[in-house]
């Protein structure tokens, strides 16, 4: 049983949900309906239980209008029980109608102002459903334990984009269909044929355009981009080369695109991506605009999300003890894809990077060392988030590696990728359903010395191992490293000497791409810290301390603040907040949690008052969702 919902969904399951809204900019409000058509799963189950989260509960269409709505979880939310008639037998089938409407404490919805838009002439709205929060946009089985269809009639005056299909107005037709954005009322009308979790249905809703990308021969799936206009062109040409064929050559190893649609929506400056990647709801990924690099350096990202089509949209975990399923799978599968459009050496280099990141999240937990698993057992009603980090998705992805070496190189593993996705796509499973299946198909395919290999996997110690080193040692390909490492060990040796000694310059880094540059200053990091006359030049002739590439600027600001009582971390700190909370002179706030919760926590290490006070300048620019976590890294909750 998922411990972070309160359905009934072992005794009675949604299959499909239509849902009916109208969307207000003004009271920044969603009201309408959602109408549920539910199977019974137990005979004479007495009630249907919903999950919500500050949802205003009008009517339930249903035995004349009797509900109860429970007293509010802190995390779960409030239980919505509907009694049912009597008699009801597995099998049968119930429609029951809410209606309803949020509030402007949904944790799902962020509200930009039309000043945080692009073209700033009108607002905007977009939703963030994991893990647990489709329960603040509507009232539903908030489990991913449920896969379900949903279709959707959304009256707005502003273009609506949902991750399901469109129905009506056409894509590729006028804007808001022709009327007046921002003054007609049109109804978009979408279907999403294919079950997906609750965490998946997403809404967005803005001036937005489309772009359609070129259509690769042979598919019957489209791909496109949406932004506002000031951002489309700039956005269609970072990403329409690439996306595609990205996708088409994921097909090879994996399985056909299920979903017909696979489009972006890059989201204005000012919105706030809680994910420590992005948001990879079916059909409609969204992307931060900082991806815009201009050189399509960072399109690779989008390998990423839409691997979760896969794995996590596709085959998805029962519940969050066991979201490496998700994230560690399309880790796993993200840095394979690295190989198949690149090199071996960008896979390895990839999970260099990473090794740091899991290496900082472990050490994160030390005083909560079962968030360090990578199978959690989770009491009920504990909040997911509380294990947010990248745990799952490193020491995932190193278990994954690991099997494929152990069983026999990517010619053995590859097949058994294939049969795994097209075995439980469509389905939600656990980490033993998982293994159970890993020791089935290699016993069937190969025999009993590849199940003698696979005995030797010490699975205790992966699925429950604690403490900061993964359960045996990982070598990765370091050749695109060692640039890296050498300007770093350069940068640890003069540290006695003067300034004006160096011989340091811009062009130590002008051959370094954007990753490259990451792997020195997270090298330079394991170093004892520079002193702070060095790391000042070193922001100065690299321009790493002003650099708009925020993925940079973060590995450079957790440099100078890796010893909280150093000079230098007291001279960074206030900047770093400042950049982080948009006082930099862009306005723009990095609401990414990768990049103000790392600097939030630093600087508060450094400096209590200084981190609290900035948080609390620019508290309610950040997601909810966000913002609730920040509030508890600072004290505050």
């Amino acid at each position: 049983m998922d411990p972070a919902t309160q359905a009934n969904y072992t005794d009675i399951v949604t299959r499909h949900v239509s849902f009916d809204w109208a969307v207000d900019f003004n009271t920044k409000v969603i009201s309408g309906s959602a109408s549920h058509t539910l199977d019974v799963l137990k005979d004479d189950v007495g009630e249907v239980i919903l999950d919500t989260n500050d949802l205003v509960i009008h009517a339930v269409e249903l035995r004349a209008n009797r509900y109860l709505v429970k007293p509010k979880h802190a995390v779960m939310g409030s239980a919505l029980h509907i009694p049912l008639a009597s008699g009801l037998k597995s099998g049968s089938k119930v429609h029951i109608k809410v209606d309803y409407k949020t509030t402007q404490g949904s944790t799902a919805l962020q509200w930009l102002a039309k000043e945080q838009t692009q073209g700033k002439a009108f607002p905007y709205l977009f939703s963030q459903c994991q893990p647990i929060y489709a329960r603040a946009l509507a009232p539903l089985q908030d489990t991913s334990s449920v896969k379900i269809t949903y279709s959707a009639n959304v009256a707005s005056t502003l273009p609506v984009l949902l991750s399901a299909i469109r129905a009506s107005p056409p894509s590729d037709g006028p804007a808001h269909d022709g009327k007046v954005i921002g003054k007609d009322v049109v109804t978009y009308r979408y279907n999403q044929p294919i079950p997906i979790p609750s965490y998946l249905i997403a809404i967005a809703c803005g001036n937005v355009v489309y772009r359609p990308f070129p259509k690769i021969e042979g598919k019957d799936w489209t791909t496109g981009v949406w932004a506002e206009p000031e951002l489309i062109e700039a956005s269609y040409w970072e990403f329409s080369e690439d996306t595609a064929r990205f996708l088409a050559a994921e097909e090879k190893i994996v399985t056909s695109y299920k979903f017909g649609v696979y489009d972006l929506l890059v989201l204005p400056h000012h919105s706030h991506m809680v994910e420590w990647y992005l948001s990879e709801n079916a059909c409609l990924t969204f992307l931060t605009p900082t991806l815009l690099a201009g050189d399509r350096t960072l399109v690779d990202v989008v390998v990423h999300e839409l691997t979760h089509s896969f794995f996590g949209n596709g085959v998805t975990h029962a519940n969050a003890s066991h979201f490496w399923l998700n994230e560690g799978w399309t880790t796993y599968m993200e840095r394979l894809m690295l190989q198949v459009l690149h090199s071996p050496a960008d896979r390895g280099f990839s999970y260099i990077i990473g090794a740091k990141s899991l290496k900082d999240a472990l050490k994160e937990y030390e005083d909560q060392p079962k968030y360090q698993q990578l199978t959690i057992e989770f009491e009920v009603g504990e909040d997911p988030d509380n294990a947010f980090s990248t745990v799952p998705y490193e020491k995932g992805s190193n278990l994954i590696l690991h099997l494929e070496r152990t069983l026999g190189g990517l010619d053995v593993f590859i097949p058994y990728i294939k049969d795994y996705v097209n075995t439980y796509i469509g389905k939600s499973i656990t980490t033993d359903e998982w293994k159970a299946h890993l020791y089935d198909y290699f016993k069937k395919h190969h025999g009993q010395d590849k199940v003698d290999a696979l005995n030797t996997i010490d699975w205790n110690a992966w699925f429950y191992g604690r403490g900061l080193e993964l359960p045996v040692k990982m070598e990765y390909d370091t050749s695109l490293a060692e640039k890296s490492y050498a300007l770093a060990a350069r940068w640890d040796a003069s540290r006695s000497q003067p300034i004006p000694e160096l011989d340091f310059d811009r062009s130590d880094i002008s051959d370094l791409n954007t990753n490259q540059i990451i792997v020195f200053l997270e090298r330079l990091e394991s170093y004892p810290p520079l002193p702070v006359s060095h790391l000042t030049h070193l922001a100065a002739i690299y321009d790493v301390s002003s650099t708009p590439n925020a993925e940079i600027r973060l590995r450079f600001y957790q440099v100078a603040l890796a010893d909280s009582s150093s000079e230098t971390a007291r001279l960074f700190a206030e900047e770093a907040v400042k950049w982080v909370i948009g006082e930099d002179g862009t306005g723009i706030i990095k609401g990414r949690m990768k990049f103000c919760r790392p600097i939030f926590k630093a600087v508060f290490r450094v400096d209590k008052s200084l981190a609290v006070d900035a948080f609390l300048r620019a508290k309610d620019s950040f997601h909810p969702i966000a913002k609730k976590l920040l509030e508890k890294d600072l004290e505050l909750a």
